[in-house]
């Protein structure tokens, strides 16, 4: 990332994710009730895409919005495909 606030930002919510990883795993050496346990890890899959969303976002400012020179536009076509099946991976 290039824009160093996207950056720091990006880092606190994937120590966040870490964080509530770690207390899944404490929950399930614990052998906390199974509810608990899919109600932790379906905010962390929320946690993740977000993140993910925010920094696709990023990426297409920085890769395609900066890209505006006419000599470009094979790239920025290259870029959009890229964007395009990472978003279907993130499905």
């Amino acid at each position: 990332l290039q824009n160093p606030e996207a950056k720091k930002s990006l880092v606190t919510r994937l120590r966040r994710i870490e964080g509530q990883v770690r207390g899944v795993q404490a929950m399930v050496d614990n052998e906390r009730d199974c509810a608990e346990i899919l109600e932790q890890l379906s905010s962390i899959r929320s946690a993740v895409q977000g993140a993910s969303m925010d920094f696709l976002q990023e990426y297409a400012t920085s890769c395609l919005l900066e890209n505006t020179q006419p000599q470009d536009i094979g790239q920025r076509e290259l870029l959009v495909k890229d964007i395009i099946t990472l978003i279907g991976k993130s499905a």
